[in-house]
């Protein structure tokens, strides 16, 4: 009987586990390690921060999803790894010996890079479902004074998606509420321009996302990076420019992402900045019995930018991660040579409120054989439904491509258009 663990259950661990039982059958032992007993749907967190969703409906206990599975929860972060004597120690005390270990425990929220970003300082984020109703507690404030708005990512951010999402939600929202002419936006990113988010670019969406945001009246700066933050007051400054300050009333910042502090620990697991290092089997050279997926993994930057940019983990991608590492730890423990390689491919739906856009990147690093970027209120249809597919195929316990069904599902909405 072979022993897995897998630590983290959000969008990668969770599917890993189901994926892993279904692939290894009731005779070998699956054990979760959580650092919460309840599953979060992280990419509807900018619906929570402004009052079109709540935790309840994004999250479900994750122990009795698990337990009908047969698998394990120990609910607990995982506070230390051991790779000689192959067991993890949780924060609990806890000890889960492995045989293979799956680390997904997504980022650590670099807010200190930064002073007086994040929750709790003086910006709100979406990162977390905790963060996100935060973030509706300050904007129920706000809308009983509107004022400028700051809306971006950090230097050194990699995840560029929530922070436009959220933008253009704030924005769909004011406009519903009729106070938008109360507020001015600005949009801040340490990218080299609009639509990079860390790809090079997909497809046209520089000149998409620049036509959304004037169509919107939200101003932009780009190459922008936040020294520090203050009550009602963002300092910031472009390379071989003098600082300025950014007035707001409400901001929200996605931060610097780096390896959480059990992983980061490991000597010759992770890079500088603590995310774990990786071959093409989503196993790490240094221990080939520990594999990673999600955000948790080390990508080299696409390219040299002005300002430190980070490559985004998307969700169609992390996917592909889980695919191959199950397969991979089945194929070992049979006794054959692993083989199965993630594709890599980026495939986003980013609501915009009202619509939306779809970005298909493939493969996600450049050059590529398929990148486009597409607008329409098929996009916001799509990520309606697949948040209902997603939270209750996970609840039920069932393994499948559920990002590849999505995708299709949405071509299908787009042709009806």
């Amino acid at each position: 009987m072979a022993k897995v663990v897998i630590i983290g259950a959000s969008t990668g661990g969770l599917p890993a586990a189901y994926e892993m039982r279904a692939a290894l059958g009731p005779e070998h032992e699956i054990t979760v390690i959580s650092n919460t007993d309840t599953f979060h749907f992280v990419p509807s967190n900018p619906w929570v921060a402004v009052g079109w969703r709540s935790r309840g409906d994004i999250s479900f206990p994750l122990r009795p999803s698990l337990e009908k599975k047969g698998i394990k929860l120990v609910a607990g972060a995982a506070a230390r790894i051991d790779p000689v004597k192959k067991e993890i120690t949780t924060s609990s005390g806890a000890v889960a010996p492995y045989d293979y270990l799956v680390i997904a425990t997504g980022p650590k929220l670099a807010f200190d890079d930064v002073p007086g970003l994040g929750p709790e300082g003086h910006t709100v984020s979406v990162c977390t479902v905790d963060h996100a109703e935060k973030a509706f507690e300050q904007y129920r404030k706000f809308l009983d004074n509107p004022g400028p708005v700051v809306v971006g990512a950090a230097q050194g951010a990699s995840c560029f998606g929530p922070a436009y999402e959220f933008a253009f939600i704030l924005d769909a929202d004011l406009r519903k509420r009729k106070l938008r002419r109360k507020v001015p936006m600005t949009f801040i990113t340490p990218e080299p321009y609009i639509g990079h988010m860390g790809l090079s670019g997909v497809g046209d969406s520089k000149g998409l996302l620049e036509h959304e945001l004037r169509e919107r009246h939200i101003s932009w700066q780009t190459n922008t990076r936040i020294k520090r933050v203050e009550n009602g007051k963002m300092i910031v400054e472009a390379p071989n420019e003098a600082e300025k300050e950014l007035p707001f009333s409400y901001a929200m910042i996605i931060p610097a992402f780096r390896g959480v502090d059990a992983v980061a620990g490991v000597e010759g697991l992770c890079n500088p900045k603590g995310f774990v290092v990786v071959d093409e089997f989503q196993r790490s050279p240094g221990y080939p019995d520990i594999y990673a997926i999600g955000v948790c993994i080390a990508i080299a930057p696409v390219e040299a930018t002005p300002l430190p940019v980070g490559v985004p983990k998307t969700a169609f991608m992390i996917e592909s991660m889980v695919a191959a590492a199950v397969e991979n730890i089945k194929a070992s423990i049979d006794g054959k040579a692993i083989s199965a390689k993630a594709t890599w491919n980026a495939v986003c739906l980013a609501d915009m409120g009202d619509t939306g856009v779809a970005f298909v990147a493939i493969p996600q690093m450049p050059p590529r054989d398929v990148t486009w970027a597409k607008k329409g209120r098929w996009v916001h249809l799509a990520k309606v439904g697949f948040e209902k597919y997603f939270l209750r195929k996970m609840k039920k316990g069932i393994s499948e491509p559920f990002y590849e069904k999505t995708i299709l599902k949405a071509l299908k909405i787009k042709k009806l258009e």
